[in-house]
């Protein structure tokens, strides 16, 4: 018989995993500077190490997680587990930067697999009731990394060196495994579909809009955050011993943008809890252009910095509760992969965001990076008003 609490080892286990998967991620950018310096290139090119990672996780999380349905669930979870700790360990031993990006390929070409199937364990580890709460939980996994894992890791390597936060990583990730082998129910095939046959669910117009929705508010996010530590050093004048306090501080705002997205993911069904999500876009658009000069305070600087961490990901539930819905409604062979569109999509938007922070940073200034991601705020809302309006249509069909 199921477990009703929540916070049982199997939840926990999968929270960690996404827990390990966003230090690994994030933790560059909390450590830009001394990669650089340790591997003797610039900045910006550390950089373009977050692009990589989101170029190469958004086309490979949906084809992974339309291959992993093919095959027992628990076995994919631990093998992609595996893949996952051998990448980090070719990071902490990187010779020259060329190494680092393969290590970089490595985890990316998984990582948005295993939230894809860790979300799959939903129905086996919680209760109906639990969905949109474990599905929130999951996600504040890389948020609590903001928190504790990347402030942590970036002491880490302010004291050891930047190798160290990624032997840490290692560590922890050695003893996860073994956790889940213990814990994780296992034997479970889900829904089978032919390959390509699970792509059809791109016909679906409500799948593109969630998909648009959270590409345009994640490249807004990460026009900024890629630089998040040398924002907070050279436009804000945080000395680099408080660094690692003024991220935690961020990490917090993040957890309880993800914490609350849960309570906004229960507001509805399908494409209902995105829809009432709208102004939220706009809220960011404000902030955002605020940006350039909130800088100019410190404190003003930092409360603004906090209230768009606060906003960053309050969007993650609904979406996902956008694609499950449309694909259990429409394609229920295509499961697997309508749980992988939230990272896929987040992802995409981090790649362009970062992207156009670089060149933001290289031409114009980090200064003004903030207005840049307001035009891509203001394009998630136009999606968001675009998926009300036919939301409205589809009533109007159905009552007459």
């Amino acid at each position: 018989m199921r477990d009703d609490r929540f916070f049982t080892l199997p939840v926990i286990s999968l929270i960690a995993m996404s827990f390990m998967l966003g230090m690994s991620e994030f933790i560059v950018v909390g450590i830009l500077p001394d990669i650089a310096e340790g591997l003797n290139v610039s900045l910006t090119t550390v950089g373009g190490l977050v692009s990589l990672f989101a170029f190469v996780y958004a086309p490979a999380t949906p084809i992974g997680a339309s291959i992993s349905s093919r095959f027992e669930r628990f076995r994919t979870l631990l093998f992609l587990a595996i893949v996952f700790l051998i990448g980090n360990i070719m990071c902490a031993f990187a010779v020259g930067y060329g190494m680092l990006v393969a290590a970089r390929i490595v985890i990316a070409l998984i990582s948005g697999t295993t939230v894809a199937v860790s979300m799959t364990f939903a129905d086996d580890v919680a209760t109906p009731k639990n969905r949109t709460k474990f599905v929130a939980w999951v996600f504040s996994g890389f948020s609590i990394a903001s928190v504790f894992g990347v402030p942590i890791g970036t002491s880490i390597a302010n004291t050891f060196g930047w190798r160290w936060a990624f032997h840490v990583i290692n560590v922890l990730t050695v003893a996860l495994i073994v956790l889940m082998c213990v814990v994780l129910p296992k034997n479970h095939y889900g829904p089978k579909s032919r390959f390509l046959a699970q792509f059809f669910i791109f016909t679906e117009k409500r799948i593109w809009g969630g998909i648009l929705a959270v590409v345009f508010a994640a490249a807004a996010s990460y026009v900024f955050y890629t630089y998040l530590t040398p924002i907070l050093e050279q436009e804000i004048g945080i000395p680099s011993q408080y660094i690692s306090f003024a991220l935690a501080a961020y990490g917090l705002a993040c957890l309880a943008s993800n914490l609350y997205g849960g309570k906004l993911g229960d507001r509805g069904r399908g494409v209902v809890p995105l829809v009432k999500g709208r102004p939220i876009y706009l809220i960011q658009a404000v902030f955002m252009v605020a940006l350039p000069f909130a800088v100019l305070n410190p404190i003003i600087g930092c409360v603004v910095l906090l209230a768009l961490g606060f906003l960053m990901y309050l969007q993650n539930t609904s979406s996902q509760v956008l694609y499950m819905d449309v694909a259990a409604a429409t394609h229920p062979g295509s499961l697997n992969l309508a749980s992988s569109f939230n990272s896929m999509s987040f992802n995409i938007g981090i790649a362009l965001g970062s992207a156009v922070g670089g060149l933001v940073t290289d031409h114009i200034g980090m200064r003004w990076l903030g207005p840049f991601g307001a035009i891509f705020a203001v394009c998630a809302f136009l999606t968001a008003v675009w998926l009300n309006v036919d939301l409205k249509r589809r009533e109007a069909a159905r009552n007459k």
